[in-house]
């Protein structure tokens, strides 16, 4: 006689502090009554497939023998090999990098696009290391990850701390192990090793374009509008920008140097300069230095929490005086904000959707590599356009549809797709 198992949590996890994985569970919860005879696979959602822990020694300059952790996570590979980036961070966690993998798997679903998701990291402040440092680090951690990634099996990307030429030690010492050079097994490389024109640009490029899709549906003018940034790196500093040359004012930035204020608008191009001099935000003469608490409850049309995860939580969620939160980040709102945001009658729209502008261009620099024929800035950034349009235009029909928040409906297309794919491919053995 056979019964319906219960599933407990997985062992290598604490019940007591789950930490982002518990994030995460809880939005997969919220989107199961609206699966219908998928629901039967939900658990697929609820455990990663393959979750690799590595140890990272190597030897720093001063001839001590250092060792760092390592971790890979494949969440679900049901559409196509896993994607997602490698994070070289102090409080990385593998309950960190499992919540990040699975809501890889969400976003490639939600933009339809053929990968599953996975996401890496190594617990470490990279500020402390020098370069030859981080260059050992991050080939060890490679050759460490090498048995289960590849460029059709599982495919890194930069993340907070990584960068391009992060990805450029990666992909050369995967190549170097394999015995052939594979620009695939990465993407957010160096242009000289296959990279994409438009990648860097990418996830901030894709923030501004949904944002404007949500503005188009509130009837809010954008030229005329406010805009509050947390995280001023690559997405912040670049969604900032682009508002910036639409005649929109934005009016705060912060980041761990500080918060700048100037409810004139601060000149974004020198704001950038700054950060690319200092390192952050913090001690830019064109605005006054604001209180970091108090950053929250600015009034404004849009929100952009750029920097890390549960940014937006129960405490500030309730003074946050935007129209519109559009999360640069990944996970920088949690659960119960959410439903605070949503009493309050601020329109979120979600990062498995607002930020896949960076995956989405990272997918143009596999299929590049793979024929290796590349295409030009002008149609990489049409595309994704075109992409994130029409990915927003759908999650926000289903939205209207069951009467729900954009981030449930986001989870309800990917989740749909991921299950489908799951259903139909079937067990094995």
């Amino acid at each position: 006689m056979s019964q319906t198992p219960t599933h407990a949590l997985p062992s290598y996890l604490n019940a007591d502090d789950l930490g982002p994985w518990g994030n995460y569970l809880q939005q997969v919860d919220r989107v199961t009554p609206y699966l219908g005879t998928l629901s039967r696979w939900v658990e697929t959602l609820k455990r990663p497939k393959r979750a690799l822990i590595v140890d990272v020694p190597i030897e720093l300059d001063n001839g001590t023998i250092a060792h760092f952790e390592g971790y890979r996570v494949q969440h679900n590979v049901s559409r196509g090999p896993g994607k997602g980036g490698v994070r070289f961070h102090q409080d990385v966690t593998l309950s960190e990098v499992m919540a990040l993998a699975a809501w890889m798997s969400v976003k490639n679903a939600a933009v339809n696009l053929p990968y599953g998701g996975a996401k890496g990291g190594i617990r470490v402040d990279p500020r402390n290391l020098s370069q030859s440092e981080l260059e050992r680090m991050t080939r060890r951690y490679t050759s460490e990850i090498g048995v289960i990634v590849g460029p059709s099996k599982d495919i890194p990307a930069p993340d907070v701390g990584t960068n391009a030429q992060t990805m450029a030690w990666m992909m050369d010492t995967y190549s170097m192990n394999e015995g052939a050079t594979a620009t695939g097994v990465v993407t957010g490389k160096p242009i000289a090793l296959g990279g994409s024109l438009g990648r860097v640009e990418a996830t901030g490029r894709g923030v501004f374009v949904v944002a404007c899709e949500a503005a188009r549906d509130l009837n809010i003018d954008v030229s005329k509008s406010r805009v509050v940034v947390q995280g001023f790196g690559n997405v912040g500093g670049t969604a900032a920008r682009l508002f910036h040359e639409a005649g929109a004012k934005v009016i705060a930035a912060q980041d761990h140097t500080g918060t700048v204020h100037n409810p004139e608008g601060l000149d974004v191009h020198k704001l950038l300069s700054h950060v690319s001099q200092h390192g952050g935000v913090g001690g830019f003469s064109g605005g006054q230095a604001f209180d970091k608490d108090e950053f929250w409850t600015l009034e404004t049309e849009f929100l952009i929490p750029a920097a890390l995860e549960s940014q937006i939580t129960a405490e500030n969620a309730p003074k946050v005086r935007a129209k519109v939160v559009v999360e640069g980040a990944n996970g920088p709102t949690t659960p119960e904000a959410d439903d605070i945001l949503a009493e309050h009658g601020v329109y979120v729209v979600p990062d498995v959707l607002a930020n896949a502008g960076g995956v989405t261009v990272s997918y143009f620099e596999w299929v590049q590599d793979f024929s290796s024929f590349f295409w030009s800035e002008e149609e990489i950034n049409q595309r994704l356009e075109r992409i994130m349009r029409e990915a927003y235009g759908s999650v926000s029909q289903v939205a209207k549809e069951h009467k729900v928040t954009l981030r449930t409906a986001a989870f309800i297309v990917a989740c749909t797709r991921i299950l489908q794919a799951r259903q139909v491919r079937g067990l094995y053995p």
